[in-house]
């Protein structure tokens, strides 16, 4: 399927590694104009190089920190009019809700309400000007299936999508559609991070706890990368206009409910 996104630009964040990259890969493989953001330089360089062999597709790169309004302007500067947006942030390691401060919670809601919202909030009339605009916020399924230990993802991430679903109806008259991603387990360097702050209380070693994770999904497996980005690269495209304010699984069935 020609997904009618050859020409438009894209900013993507954390898309130097993992999720992000699969992103960035998927819609310079498309013909976008990718400029991938993130906050080390050289793995940024590395991948913006890695990208643009593979595709044949040159790929900006810019160093910076959702989190931090220098790190957003400096996005913007690297790509002023993207006509696709994909927001993604680490989130922060499992713990006890006793033990997070006021700091720990401000922290996790700039990496995953408020930097997204601000981003959203630079580029969304661009986009409606220009009657074209692809938002892509890769959330977490612990949005729909909240794990007591991600308590300050499971707030922020759920403060995000609530805010999209009243803007995204707003929006998606002028060909501007803002969609969530909710991921499940992925073999990602996020995936291994998560592992080994569970490491402690589970008294299990990392490849135990690796081997239990992915065997105990309905798939049998962890996800991989390029499938949230293949996902990620139809929501960005000329079909997907009629679809907005929704936050979508890709966990390989592990979410147990119905709705």
């Amino acid at each position: 399927m020609d997904l009618g996104i050859s020409g438009k630009t894209a900013l993507v964040f954390g898309g130097s590694r993992g999720m992000g990259r699969a992103c960035a890969l998927q819609l310079a493989r498309e013909g976008v104009a990718v400029t991938i953001a993130a906050r080390n330089p050289q793995t940024l360089e590395q991948a913006a190089a890695e990208i643009s062999r593979e595709t044949g597709n040159g790929v900006g790169w810019v160093s910076a920190d959702l989190t931090q309004p220098h790190g957003r302007d400096a996005a913007i500067a690297a790509c002023p009019h993207p006509d696709i947006l994909i927001n993604n942030a680490d989130g922060p390691l499992p713990g006890d809700f006793r033990d997070w401060t006021r700091e720990d919670w401000i922290a996790s809601l700039d990496a995953m309400m408020l930097g997204p919202i601000d981003m959203i909030r630079r580029v969304v009339d661009g986009m409606i000007e220009r009657r074209f605009g692809r938002i892509v916020n890769i959330v977490s399924r612990s949005v729909k299936a909240p794990h007591a230990e991600l308590g300050l993802s499971n707030g922020a991430r759920s403060g995000l999508i609530g805010f999209v679903g009243g803007l995204a109806r707003q929006t998606v008259r002028h060909n501007v559609t803002i969609n969530n991603l909710l991921p499940g387990a992925f073999a990602t360097d996020a995936q291994v991070r998560h592992i080994q702050g569970m490491l402690e209380q589970s008294g299990k070693t990392f490849d135990q706890l690796w081997e239990e994770r992915g065997r105990a999904n309905p798939a049998g497996r962890y996800g991989q990368p390029e499938e949230v980005g293949a996902l990620c690269a139809y929501l960005c495209s000329a079909q997907s206009g009629y679809m907005t304010a929704q936050s979508i699984l890709i966990d390989g069935g592990g979410y147990p409910g119905t709705y």
